[in-house]
């Protein structure tokens, strides 16, 4: 073999390599655009949430808490410096919880009924349940409004209940549906041949093992009850909530406290999914 005949080889070797790299090199290019973009996206859900938490330490030099003055903890040594907004925060979540404590018990009814039995208008109650979630909530509050006015229901704390209930099944029925999906039925048969009833069946046999689509459940239906505007909005007469404080707020005052109580159930909400996951991984350990 000449020199020239190894200078040629070397040459289709060097050839053969560089589309290798240049490929690689692409799909790096194409990890690192890919991880741009997931970024930018995150950083855009979670800027408002990381301005909420900081105004909620800014000490604004007028009523309105829309610009950075300085840093203070004064907001938070008195979260509920004002009377009208304590209690609009505590009517929500009595709210939420009360809806959310009827829903969990009709949508977790639900979804075992449609899971477990087959019968006439199945079907039709499956599209039911998906009505609520794709109507537009203006459409859902005026007909509530009107069904609540036909019935001459005077507007309050009870049609408030009433109307984040109708809301709140579907969602609570579509999650725990999912999970009771994946249940193994023949496990209350052996509780039955083993000599227990039905009622003793469900609380010890089916319920514990369908807990954790409740408690996420509850967890989402409890979080788009304390949140809701719009219809609380169609439906609550005179009665002011958190979020209907917050938007009468916006034309009068808007003081940092409002930032800091929002921040305060943000802490606790992740508390609880932390110590949620943590048992859940728990028990599956």
């Amino acid at each position: 073999m000449t020199i020239h005949d190894d200078i040629t080889e070397a040459n289709e070797t060097v050839g053969d390599v560089t589309p290798k790299r240049s490929l690689a090199q692409r799909l790096n290019l194409g990890d690192n655009v890919l991880r741009i973009v997931a970024g930018l996206v995150l950083l855009y859900l979670f800027l408002p949430i990381f301005v909420i938490i900081l105004f909620s330490f800014n000490k604004p030099a007028g009523k309105f808490n829309y610009t950075w003055q300085g840093f203070t903890l004064d907001n938070w040594a008195d979260p509920f410096k004002y009377p009208a907004l304590t209690e609009a925060l505590k009517l929500s979540l009595n709210v939420a919880a009360v809806s959310t404590a009827v829903a969990l018990v009709l949508g977790t009814l639900v979804a075992i009924a449609l899971v477990r039995q087959r019968f006439r208008g199945d079907r039709a109650i499956d599209t039911f349940l998906i009505l609520p979630l794709t109507a537009p909530e203006v459409v859902m509050g005026a007909s509530l409004l009107t069904l609540f006015l036909d019935l001459s229901w005077a507007a309050g704390y009870s049609t408030i209940v009433i109307a984040h209930i109708a809301f709140q099944v579907s969602f609570i029925a579509m999650t725990v549906r999912a999970r009771v999906r994946g249940f193994d039925w023949t496990l209350e048969d052996a509780s039955m041949d083993l000599g227990a009833n039905a009622a003793r069946t469900f609380f010890k046999v089916t319920l514990p093992l369908i807990v954790p689509g409740i408690v996420a459940a509850a967890m989402l239906s409890f979080a788009l009850s304390l949140d809701d505007f719009i219809i609380t909005y169609f439906v609550s007469g005179s009665t002011v909530t958190y979020p209907l404080y917050v938007n009468a707020a916006v034309k009068a005052a808007v003081p940092p406290q409002i930032n800091v109580l929002a921040t305060a159930i943000l802490v606790i909400s992740l508390i609880l999914l932390a110590v949620g996951t943590l048992y859940r991984r728990k028990k599956i350990t």
